[in-house]
């Protein structure tokens, strides 16, 4: 069962290329600092402007750098189902433990649309695949009914990401889907909340520079212990909401150069993030213990 701080990882960029030196020391880096499985090629590692052997690369330069000493849920999501197809079909072939798929963006399918893309992506692999349900930037929402319709009719669809950002469509899944259906955050600010109410962990965009105290809130939530992990999460709430200021990966990315992890490039359409995100990181970060 995968759970825990899941970091969903930027991709380094270099004048353009994809930084592989520096991709290859920062999930070694991930390891080592106790994240409990990644994720590479989401959102966050701008997918949407890799190339689809870019994509490919990097997935399988996690998986080599990792070794087998966590997981890897190699993200797999396209608002086109053929292509999501053969991004989880890669994913499978190169050692993946799971695959993250989002809900099909721009293309606004229904409820029945978003079963049947999600069918064709079971039918094709034998990979576990987590659906990704982030309304803000796929702009449908998958219903609690066609969840529990996906986990009970498909044998690959095992969880969610869920970063609808409503702690309250935790117990509802519970309820319909059942204990046994894998629930994620995807929204680091209301993690803890999302794991009292039954959740299993955050793949989250934070614990890209703050791996270690991410594992550890996680650990704690995990022991149930929630006086420890609220003591963690007062000194990460500023830096949850700094990374979030403008749109992601940019303020992490930021971030991630002022801990010399890797430059803050990235690609078009998304630019450098102003001098007032600027100042908010750099003061959430000194908060958390993570810069001087």
């Amino acid at each position: 069962m995968f759970k825990g701080s899941i970091p969903a990882l930027i991709t380094p960029f270099l004048d353009g290329k994809v930084d592989v030196a520096a991709f290859r020391k920062f999930v070694n880096w991930q390891v080592e600092q106790g994240s409990h499985a990644v994720v590479p090629c989401g959102t966050t590692g701008e997918s949407p402007t890799l190339t689809t052997d870019e994509h490919c690369y990097v997935t399988e330069t996690c998986i080599e750098e990792v070794g087998g000493r966590i997981p890897v849920i190699a993200g797999c999501g396209s608002n086109s189902t053929a292509e999501a197809v053969q991004l989880v079909r890669h994913a499978e072939n190169v050692g993946a433990s799971a695959a993250l798929v989002v809900t099909p963006y721009y293309n606004k399918p229904t409820q029945e649309g978003m079963f049947q893309h999600f069918s064709a992506i079971n039918d094709a692999s034998n990979l576990p695949v987590i659906i990704y349900n982030i309304p803000g930037r796929s702009v449908i929402d998958m219903s609690v009914a066609t969840m529990a319709r996906c986990f009970n009719e498909l044998d690959g669809i095992i969880g969610v990401k869920d970063a609808t950002g409503n702690v309250a469509r935790v117990p509802m899944q519970r309820e319909h889907v059942g204990a046994n259906f894998l629930q994620l955050s995807g929204e680091d600010q209301t993690a803890m909340g999302f794991n009292v109410h039954g959740g299993k962990g955050c793949i989250s965009v934070t614990a890209n520079i703050a791996p270690k105290l991410c594992s550890d809130f996680q650990n704690a939530c995990l022991k149930g212990d929630y006086a420890a992990a609220l003591e963690i999460q007062d000194k990460l709430t500023l830096l949850h909401d700094a990374v979030f200021l403008e749109p992601s990966p940019g303020p992490v990315k930021y971030a991630a150069d002022l801990l010399g992890i890797c430059s803050a490039e990235q690609r078009l359409p998304l630019v450098d993030v102003s001098e007032h995100t600027q100042q908010k990181i750099k003061e959430a970060l000194i908060k958390a213990g993570l810069l001087d």
